[in-house]
């Protein structure tokens, strides 16, 4: 009896074990998984043009000799198709694909190839430097197969995973690793909190997705160590913080992030030692700026941030990012050691975009500059900037496309519109960007009425408005 009693023990502890490994175990296959998930998966290429001088001299002027520049103009322009290919994946049935801002950006084309065969122009809804994300729309009513996104907090280290994507322009190909590290920072851009895998990623993976076993997306693949391809480290933005950033995208067509308005700085452990904090965490402030909402809540120079919105800061670099998430204009509690003791200081948050701390919009002046046909309205614009805002006297918070060439034939030649116009609205919307005005438009076409109504600030700067037949 005695016997019988060990030997169903051991059956019992050997099923156990055997279930137990089997749960961990390296998968037999993953042909059915990426099967089910390659539809989703999209290659992306772009192409834009590229404009250079050619010296029309036998000879180089020495690098730095004035003669360089002053014979620079005698150079005759040409221009050339310059193409990049990377890599992305449907989240809609409509078509809204999701890849890496790096993948379009300065796009003057963008050609979407789904499933390995059908190729479709795609326009970009919204795009965020700070993250390397951007969105597109396909421009067909056909519907398609979308993933869906995992939560990527629950990702462990360890954890397999598959990426899909455009290798080299190859297309459709499948690779698997692990997760092999979490919450990496490596310098690229001001939001970092990487998943860092091994599975193989190399150049025109950029913008793929990375999938858990259940096949959802749980990381948009960015990045990899290596220049001649993979070395086996890879790096993927997760798929928690970047839906935040998507969501957003999608609804405005650009980024709403919190604003505390404080410079920052690692807590060393001398820094700790003097201000008698029990260990060395937190996020120093190291200036405060001025009418920002921290400086309105009587947040200090000095003081050290442990606490944000119930979260334990426990390094510097994740304040930012905690900070960038939260809803603009939510009341928050900030928990400060101050005087070696901890207060409580109430924060209303501001928008980093609208801040003077967003340096962002100073680097993307040049590509604002970048002139773009409206072939609906045959007329070519280019984004209003900074410097035009200032030197017309405009009010700050002015948006719009001003007007560079009207064709003979365009609706709008006829009309009070004139070169160096303003187009700030159309049917009474606002005009954020060239996509917004196309947009317009090609609704206005397909309707019976095929008026169009513009706001426009003319060339004495006056606001006036404009209604235009299409035809």
């Amino acid at each position: 009896m005695k016997r019988i009693r060990l030997l169903f023990l051991a059956l019992v502890l050997s099923i156990s074990f055997s279930s137990q490994s089997n749960s961990n175990s390296i998968p037999f296959s993953f042909a059915d998984l990426a099967e089910r998930l390659m539809p989703s998966v999209v290659n992306i290429s772009t192409t834009q043009t590229v404009v250079t001088n050619t010296n029309p001299f036998p000879f180089q002027f020495p690098p730095g000799s004035p003669l360089e520049d002053m014979f620079k103009e005698f150079g005759t322009p040409q221009e050339r198709k310059s193409s990049a290919l990377g890599s992305g994946f449907i989240i809609d049935e409509k078509g809204i694909v999701i890849t890496n801002n790096h993948v379009i950006k300065d796009a003057e084309d963008i050609v979407v190839r789904v499933n390995g065969d059908k190729e479709y122009k795609a326009k970009v809804l919204g795009a965020d430097p700070l993250m390397d994300i951007a969105v597109l729309k396909l421009e067909t009513d056909e519907k398609f197969k979308p993933v869906a996104f995992g939560n990527s907090d629950k990702a462990r280290i360890g954890d397999w995973v598959i990426a899909i994507g455009n290798p080299f322009g190859l297309g459709g190909t499948v690779t698997a690793g692990i997760i092999s590290a979490r919450n990496r920072s490596i310098g690229l851009s001001r939001y970092e909190d990487f998943i860092q895998t091994d599975a193989s990623i190399n150049s025109g993976n950029s913008g793929g997705p990375l999938f858990d076993m259940e096949g959802n997306v749980i990381g948009i693949n960015t990045a990899i160590l290596g220049r001649n391809g993979s070395i086996g480290i890879g790096f993927s933005i997760p798929s928690n913080s970047a839906k935040i950033v998507i969501d957003q995208l999608i609804e405005f067509g650009e980024t709403k992030r919190g604003w505390l308005g404080v410079r920052i700085q690692d807590v060393t452990k001398e820094i700790a030692e003097i201000e008698q904090l029990e260990e060395a965490r937190g996020a120093l402030v190291a200036s405060v700026a001025e009418n920002s909402p921290s400086y309105k809540a009587g947040i200090k120079a000095g003081d050290i941030i442990l606490e944000f919105n119930g979260v334990k800061i426990n390094l510097m670099k994740e304040l930012p990012a905690i900070v960038a998430k939260t809803q603009v204009g939510k009341k928050v509690k900030v928990k400060i050691w101050r005087n070696k003791k901890e207060i409580i200081k109430n924060v209303i948050l501001g928008r980093l975009e609208t801040s003077d701390d967003f340096k962002i919009s100073e680097k993307k002046e040049p590509t604002q500059k970048q002139n773009k046909e409206i072939q609906s309205l045959k007329i070519t614009v280019r984004l209003l900037n900074k410097e035009d805002i200032k030197s017309r006297k405009l009010p700050n918070q002015t948006t719009g496309l001003v007007v560079m060439k009207i064709e003979n034939d365009s609706p709008l030649k006829n009309t009070t519109l004139n070169i160096n116009d303003i187009i700030v609205e159309a049917q009474k919307k606002k005009i954020r960007s060239i996509d917004d005005l196309s947009q317009i438009t090609e609704k206005v076409l397909n309707s019976n009425q095929k008026t169009i109504l513009f706001a426009i600030y003319n060339n004495q700067n006056q606001r006036r408005y404009i209604g235009v037949k299409l035809y």
